[in-house]
């Protein structure tokens, strides 16, 4: 005889009870097939996301979320996971999608596919143009001054349509190589914030994949068969990120817990073993 049950995984089990010498003896026969690769390696990005958005606190009752859809791997990624976030009850929360075209720079998606996938997750897609001009402010790159165009329309946006919170996709790899180009380039010991409520808008910028490594993100993509994007933007080989993202390699190469000592060590600063900073009116200096 068979009985159907369930066991804590949710994986249906059934329990045959056959006579052996006199005796009932239990057999349990799993029925679900083992998960794919591509199952296993969403299951281990959506604990990472789950991690990251409970462990900073990115997520409260109410909140409207506007998730910033490039149409990269990371994007792609992130507004399924938060597509799936916000069937749960608590806390409860409702999202949009926006997609930002920069209309001077050949850096774009494919429009169709993002509607597509934002009509699939049952998620309102908002499509917008802006453009920069990057000899208008020398002292900022190319790269900052599309990035800051991108964000100022969807904070506008965001504004418009109601929503407190905007989710960004930057990964673990955005992190460690940000915060390697601030040492390097402006001396400074700083990356991005998980959590970072603005000072000029009622909007708070949240990263939810800042736990998930680049590596996963990119072999998803590709079981998932994600459109590549058009890359031809004339600044891109002149960007100390991709400097950055070599030497996070390199030093992968000497150590294979690099990654993770990095990402520590920006919650692990110790003060009295660091020279005090040095006071340029100090006349003794």
């Amino acid at each position: 005889m068979k009985k159907p049950c369930r066991n804590n995984d949710k994986r249906a089990i059934f329990i045959n009870f056959a006579a052996a010498n006199g005796k009932l003896v239990l057999q349990k026969e799993e029925t679900m097939p083992k998960p794919t690769p591509e199952q296993t390696l969403y299951k281990r990005i959506q604990k990472q996301f789950g991690r990251a958005t409970k462990y900073y606190g990115m997520l409260n009752d109410g909140d409207k979320i506007l998730v910033a859809l490039s149409g990269g791997k990371d994007s792609l990624t992130m507004l399924k996971l938060m597509a799936e976030r916000s069937r749960i009850h608590k806390p409860r929360i409702s999202i949009a999608a926006a997609h930002v075209t920069m209309v001077n720079i050949p850096y774009k998606a494919n429009p169709a596919h993002l509607q597509e996938l934002c009509d699939s997750l049952g998620v309102e897609l908002h499509i917008l143009e802006s453009s920069f001009d990057a000899s208008t402010d020398t002292r900022k790159s190319p790269c900052f001054l599309c990035s800051w165009n991108r964000r100022k329309a969807l904070f506008t946006l965001a504004q418009e349509i109601g929503c407190n919170k905007i989710a960004l996709g930057h990964n673990m790899d955005d992190f460690i190589e940000t915060m390697l180009m601030n040492i390097t380039f402006q001396g400074a010991f700083s990356a991005m914030a998980p959590v970072m409520p603005m000072d000029k808008f009622p909007i708070t910028v949240i990263r939810p994949l800042c736990l998930v490594n680049e590596n996963d993100v990119e072999a998803y993509a590709k079981e998932c068969g994600f459109p590549p994007m058009t890359k031809n933007c004339p600044y891109e080989n002149d960007s100390n990120r991709r400097r950055m993202k070599e030497l996070l390699r390199q030093l992968e190469e000497i150590n294979p817990e690099a990654r993770y000592n990095l990402w520590g060590a920006m919650s692990n600063i110790q003060p009295s073993l660091l020279p005090p900073k040095i006071n340029k009116n100090d006349k003794n200096t």
